[in-house]
């Protein structure tokens, strides 16, 4: 599932191949937008805002939201896609390069000026340049449920996922169903913001410092096997707002207490 590291970088990679330039080729594959053209416009910028990502053209932004599957890619103009045509929902090209996403969700096209309405619901992002950390712990704290789910509320952080949540949980010795109240939000956010970052500019993402496969992750996707601190098997178990947004959880029984 796309995070806000990925998201990141994929905002950076598009930003470097369309920024200054105008648009040769504007195509999206969606009914509500799918007659939008920006094609001769200018892309200013195109910026991440949590899992979110903004292409600001001209006076327009088109925005996507990656959500568990989308991706977006950038090919030499021309290039063969690593993916199936059917699964593009927009194109943004130059004379140069095409960007091409897939499988997106969420995608709309606003006045720049209305972009806010797309993105202002969310909380501080630990990514951005403007992360406040004050205000992350204070919606954290202020979330009456358990402390995994609001990790994983946009609008208390954005930015993080699942696999964020339970690994930073892990590292601050914390088990996901504490109630959020309880919880020294200020410390959490500030390891989770370190993590965040650290991971933000690699290829291979880690919370242990080793990259290698099966050796990345504390807990996540470790149920049943020993925990790399004290050898006591990993829990795993489901954890959500509601049954409709349940995600799976690891803990050590022992670790995180």
């Amino acid at each position: 599932m796309p995070e806000g590291d990925t998201v990141f970088r994929a905002a950076r990679r598009l930003h470097e191949a369309l920024a200054g330039h105008p648009v040769a080729r504007f195509d999206l594959r969606v009914p509500q937008v799918a007659t939008v053209d920006l094609s001769g416009e200018t892309v200013h910028a195109v910026v991440p805002r949590g899992k979110h990502i903004l292409h600001r053209i001209g006076s327009w932004t088109l925005h996507s939201h990656l959500k568990m599957e989308g991706e977006w890619h950038v090919y030499r103009r021309g290039g063969r896609w690593r993916k199936p045509g059917y699964k593009v929902r927009a194109i943004v090209g130059t004379t140069e390069w095409d960007t091409v996403g897939f499988d997106l969700a969420d995608i709309a096209v606003v006045p720049t000026e209305r972009e806010g309405e797309l993105v202002d619901h969310l909380g501080p992002d630990p990514l951005s340049k403007d992360w406040d950390l004050a205000e992350a712990a204070r919606r954290v704290s202020a979330d009456p449920r358990e402390i995994h789910v609001a990790l994983l509320e946009q609008r208390n952080v954005a930015g993080f996922g699942n696999e964020y949540a339970n690994e930073i949980l892990f590292v601050r010795g914390i088990r996901p169903t504490t109630p959020a109240p309880e919880v020294d939000a200020a410390a959490l956010l500030d390891v989770g913001a370190r993590m965040i970052r650290a991971n933000r500019d690699r290829s291979g993402r880690t919370f242990t410092g080793d990259s290698r496969p099966g050796q990345s992750t504390w807990v996540y996707r470790r149920e049943g096997r020993p925990c790399r601190r004290c050898g006591t098997q990993i829990i795993g178990g489901e954890l959500g707002a509601d049954p409709t947004r349940e995600r799976i959880i690891f803990w050590c029984p022992v670790c995180q207490t």
